[in-house]
């Protein structure tokens, strides 16, 4: 049979301080959406989607369980890959007062070279927007 092997990532999960707050910069500045699901508890959740992935929000103080061992907003480190040209995501950024820590700057990604760009969200969480090479 073999050793199992994993074929994608289905969700993540960001704990947050404020879902509304965390939806606008995602929605507005990153171009996400916002999407309300009800799991199989009844209970109403938030979630952030772009292309085929998504997002999952638990509000820092009452996080959905289980979740992880000790959740807590800002610590998160979160590559997103684009195909806008990172001087138009400067631009975007500078025009939505979102402050670029560092970059363009060259790193590697999952697949080989990228190019990227660093900023924090609400939550003081790292996001790096990058362009493949």
């Amino acid at each position: 049979m073999g050793k199992p092997k994993l074929t994608g990532l289905d969700h993540l999960v960001l704990t947050v301080q404020d879902i509304d707050a965390t939806v606008a910069f995602y929605c507005d500045v990153l171009g996400m959406e916002r999407e309300v699901f009800h799991p199989a508890d009844g209970s109403t959740r938030t979630a952030l989607t772009f292309g085929n992935q998504k997002i999952n929000l638990h509000d820092a103080a009452s996080p959905f369980a289980p979740h992880a061992n000790a959740p807590c907003a800002g610590s998160a480190d979160l590559c997103f890959l684009s195909v806008t040209a990172l001087a138009d995501w400067v631009a975007h950024l500078q025009s939505a007062d979102v402050t670029i820590i560092e970059g363009p700057i060259r790193r590697t990604g999952a697949t080989g070279p990228i190019m990227s760009i660093y900023i924090r969200d609400p939550d003081g969480n790292l996001i790096e927007i990058a362009n493949t090479l």
